[in-house]
């Protein structure tokens, strides 16, 4: 549908393309006109939802509007559609008073947010104006995280240091291959994120990037998530389970804190790394596997081979490429780098403008020795969005765990002192 538009609000750049789809014709393409005024939207009506189904499948939207109970189909079929066919749309969803605990479901499964009816118009221009703003910032944060990546990064590792370079340049020489990798590093040194980029430079991109973190688990747990396992083959087995080496056939297989795996299953592990099959909890017959596999460690593997508990051949068909992660200490020309993909990131993901960091915040984040490594930095950098009241991340943002160098009046709150203080 194409209305006129208020010149006044027209703006420049492609219009944000918006579906409606409502079994009340004549309520949605009342919603497409009020929408359409606004001068930069290009409503399609879908009155049935099949018919919203198929026009997702075969064409692009920016933002998704759904009424959430229709004859037909309803509105939670539409969103889960719209994640599959375009991730990146935005879903708003109309619900009456007594859906609203289904449209909270929704939320939790990628909606943007719901409206109740009858509609405010103004409230819906509104909803649709931030969703629309919200996916313009995240398209904007992916291209420049993209450019980023050009210049400085693989796949989201990203840094100008000499020991982010030589990182990088091993990634782009390992990934392609079909090699067992062990990335050790200290916590929140960003070894999934690694192992992802291994992954996704790899030839098994198109195919599952299964993680596990061992230390989460039992070791019976552990085997059943591995291996999976038949029906009856302990208490609570009702059915019969596929484990993650199946899940991940044909991708790669993340094996975070693979120090901390019992003896018992390294040995099974080991059996896998060497023959390319598993067998499932309670069963007799092996399940042929083709599964990357990448592990991590915080630990010193060597000095746990040493004392006994790791294995030494399953050490070295782990280690067959050794990555070694730098702590964020050891690299701290890349912060800046990373404060600003983070606060891109973040902005972004929390629809919040800021104009950046202060000068004062900056000098403070640099000094830090960031124990938690690159995860502290990014929770920090979100810490400081979200707290964040006037535009400007200063010491007033800081988390405790990051102090200010000095007893320092926050720039804004200088500049109103300093107005104020009159001239000798």
């Amino acid at each position: 549908m194409n209305g006129p538009a208020d010149k006044a609000t027209e703006s420049a750049g492609p219009p944000i393309r918006v579906l409606i789809v409502d079994d009340d014709e004549s309520h949605a393409e009342a919603v497409a006109e009020s929408l359409e005024r606004l001068g930069r939207y290009e409503c399609t009506v879908a009155s049935s939802g099949p018919r919203g189904a198929a026009l997702l499948e075969s064409d692009t939207f920016d933002v998704v509007i759904t009424d959430l109970r229709m004859a037909d189909v309803d509105g939670l079929a539409i969103l889960r559609k719209t994640k599959e066919e375009l991730p990146e749309a935005e879903v708003i969803l109309l619900t009456g008073h007594g859906s609203i605990n289904s449209a909270v479901t929704a939320m939790q499964h990628g909606a943007y947010t719901y409206l109740t009816k009858p509609l405010d118009i103004h409230e819906l221009r509104a909803a649709v104006e931030k969703a629309s703003e919200r996916l313009r910032l995240m398209r904007q944060t992916a291209e420049l995280n993209r450019r980023l990546d050009e210049k400085f990064g693989f796949e989201g590792v990203i840094g100008d240091s000499a020991q982010m370079h030589r990182l990088i340049t091993q990634l782009q020489q390992i990934a392609p291959t079909d090699s067992t990798v062990l990335i050790q590093g200290e916590n929140g040194t960003g070894k999934e994120l690694v192992a992802r980029a291994i992954h996704q430079n790899s030839r098994r991109k198109s195919k599952p990037f299964v993680p596990l973190n061992i230390s989460a688990l039992s070791e019976s747990i552990l085997e059943s998530e591995l291996f999976g396992h038949e029906k009856g083959s302990f208490t609570g087995a009702e059915r019969r389970r596929v484990g993650q080496f199946e899940f991940a056939n044909g991708g790669t297989l993340f094996l975070d804190e693979v120090g901390e795996m019992p003896m018992n299953t390294q040995i099974k592990l080991l059996r896998v790394l060497e023959d390319g099959h598993i067998t499932r909890v309670g069963a007799n017959e092996q399940v042929k596997v083709n599964v990357r596999l990448v592990a991590a460690t915080n630990a010193e593997l060597k000095e746990m081979v040493a004392r006994g508990t790791f294995r030494k051949d399953l050490y070295y068909r782990l280690n067959v490429v050794n990555i070694n992660l730098p702590p964020l200490r050891e690299r701290k020309m890349d912060v800046p780098l990373l404060l600003d993909h983070f606060l891109k990131e973040m902005t972004a993901r929390h629809g919040k403008h800021v104009t950046g960091f202060s000068k004062a915040a900056r000098s403070a984040l640099m000094a830090c020795d960031w124990p938690g490594n690159i995860r502290q930095l990014r929770n920090t950098v979100e810490r400081m969005l979200v707290v964040d009241l006037d535009g400007l991340l200063d010491v007033d943002d800081l988390p405790d765990d990051v102090p200010p160098l000095n007893p320092v009046i926050p720039e804004t709150g200088r500049a109103v002192m300093e107005g104020a203080v009159p001239n000798a």
